[in-house]
């Protein structure tokens, strides 16, 4: 059993937090919802999450897995230095780390994705690149610790990839 901090604010694709969710805890691991403030926040199509703990409450060291989805959410994260500091632990430290879609913005703020290999979403692809990541425009693309996915389609190989990663 792994423990998986998930962050998320409001905007985020619903789907993209909602599916993966599922699968990581149906695998039997246990998952802590991040957020500015404990309060519930709001995907972009209406789903309302319940954020379990502020990122002030949390310690990147408490956890085996980060998971970013996407949607606007990580656009806003990105902002907070805080955010920006618990993803770089995973970046250092080799900890799984996996983004969907918009999600590998907040990896980019980090200052570390330089020479990883990396998907996303079309529009972040370019932002991936000028940060110094090889692209790859693939449904799901493994990078050592590091697992990134395009779009709400690609779910079901990305789900598959992230829960084979944290049963290892």
């Amino acid at each position: 059993m792994k423990k998986v901090a998930v962050v998320v604010t409001d905007l985020v694709e619903d789907v993209e937090f909602i599916d993966p969710v599922k699968a990581i805890r149906d695998a039997g691991h246990v998952v802590t919802v991040i957020g500015f403030e404990r309060t519930a926040v709001t995907g972009k199509h209406g789903t309302v999450i319940t954020i379990d703990r502020s990122i002030a409450e949390v310690n990147p060291e408490d956890f085996d897995a980060l998971y970013i989805p996407g949607g606007f959410s990580p656009d806003q994260l990105r902002a907070d230095n805080r955010f920006v500091a618990f993803t770089r632990h995973f970046l250092m430290t080799n900890k799984l780390i996996a983004a969907l879609c918009h999600g590998p913005q907040l990896m980019i703020q980090t200052g570390l994705v330089h020479g990883r290999t990396m998907t996303s979403y079309l529009t972040v692809q370019p932002d991936l690149y000028y940060a110094g990541a090889r692209v790859c425009d693939q449904p799901v693309v493994i990078d050592g610790n590091l697992i990134t996915s395009r779009e709400p389609k690609d779910i079901p190989t990305f789900n598959q990839a992230l829960v084979a990663a944290l049963a290892k």
